[in-house]
């Protein structure tokens, strides 16, 4: 009787030891195990009063708007060139020189020719005056009837060939003539002048050499208006239709990236050029440089300036969201707690944009999500009751 008494009394006690193991369970699962679960925190912003512009950026290269390329157009041996590269010159100064003996050997046959045939116009305006004064006697002659038909016809033809002849001689003359213009103008290009106003910026031949204008236009050296500088920028195909003439640009190049030159779209190049199957077209900008600073072949960061706001309120981009609608909204931090807002926005970049209207500065907006934080530790674990034996 006395051992089944004792085991009796053990089974109060085992009950209460499993409902502990149970709570402490259930405890670890609710505050410990979850304990380590993240809970997002918010990323917030405010909205502030500020500037905003839209722009399209590009990069160009730069040339002198206004240049020459003087090249010669008579073949010869290159005598002289006057200027050194980067000498200022004026229209009309005398650049280079041709040999030009072979051209005042022209030029010198042609006038002895001319004076040959003037000289034989002379004596057959001589003799057709003889001719003629012959042809009178004999048409009087015949007149009379003291003269024959025959020698009045012979006469009269012999008068005719001297005028046939004058006219042929006229005709050499007026030929040798524009023979003698023509090696005038090639002896005259031998020497190459000038065609404007400018800065020779780069020299391709060289004293000595010899030049053939016969297979090709040989440049002797290029003259540039520094003072007018055109930036020629290749803007990709997706952003070319929101480019116009006129659009307003400002850019800075690789030397002076703190510096920024002002100017305008003057042209759009119809044709583009297509560089590792990516399609890029030209947009031309005419910039001043009085200063001389820009210089050709310098590398520019260009934007075209598409939209510009000042002192209106601003959001990050990032915390706008697209509704179905087609409408954007923002989520707003309020005192009751987090809400969405419908809003009315205008310009807008990959920063910031601009609120037209659902927002005021101050107000407090969700850009996102955060690291996790940990949720706060539950009440003290209970400790384990003792094991009965």
């Amino acid at each position: 009787m006395g051992v089944k008494v004792h085991r009796r009394r053990r089974w109060p006690v085992l009950l209460l030891v499993a409902a502990g193991l149970a709570g402490g369970g259930y405890y670890y699962y609710r505050y410990v195990a979850t304990a380590s679960q993240a809970v997002p925190a918010l990323q917030t912003a405010k909205v502030e009063i500020g500037d905003i512009e839209t722009t399209v950026t590009a990069i160009a290269n730069m040339q002198p708007k206004n240049y020459v390329d003087v090249g010669t157009q008579v073949s010869g041996q290159l005598r002289t060139i006057h200027p050194d590269i980067g000498a200022v010159v004026k229209k009309d100064d005398l650049l280079a020189v041709i040999d030009p003996t072979v051209y005042q050997t022209r030029v010198a046959g042609d006038r002895a020719s001319l004076d040959n045939l003037r000289a034989q116009l002379a004596q057959a305006q001589a003799q057709l005056t003889l001719d003629r004064l012959r042809n009178e006697r004999a048409q009087q002659l015949l007149a009379n009837q003291s003269g024959s038909k025959d020698a009045a016809d012979a006469a009269e033809a012999t008068m005719r060939i001297s005028e046939a002849k004058i006219d042929a001689l006229k005709a050499q003359i007026a030929q040798t003539q524009a023979t003698l213009d023509g090696d005038l103008a090639n002896l005259g290009y031998t020497k190459i002048y000038a065609p404007m106003d400018g800065t020779v910026v780069s020299i391709t031949a060289r004293e000595g050499s010899t030049l053939n204008a016969n297979q090709s236009a040989p440049i002797v050296l290029r003259i540039a208006d520094l003072q007018t500088m055109t930036v020629t920028a290749q803007v990709a195909e997706g952003d070319i239709p929101r480019i116009k003439v006129g659009t307003p640009v400002y850019f800075s190049t690789l030397g002076l990236p703190d510096r920024r030159w002002q100017g305008e779209v003057r042209q759009i190049e119809p044709t583009p050029t297509i560089v590792n199957d990516v399609v890029l077209y030209n947009v031309l900008i005419d910039v001043p440089n009085d200063d001389l600073t820009l210089m050709t072949n310098m590398t520019a960061q260009v934007f075209f300036r598409l939209g510009e706001a000042k002192d209106v309120p601003l959001v990050p981009t990032q915390a706008l969201r697209a509704r179905r609608d087609g409408s954007q909204s923002v989520r707003v931090v309020t005192p009751r707690g987090v809400e969405e807002r419908v809003v009315k926005t205008g310009l807008s970049n990959r920063t910031v944009t601009q609120v037209v209207e659902g927002l005021q500065p101050g107000e407090t907006v969700v850009t996102g999500t955060s690291a996790a934080s940990p949720r706060p530790a539950g009440p003290p674990r209970p400790s384990m009751p003792p094991r009965l034996g």
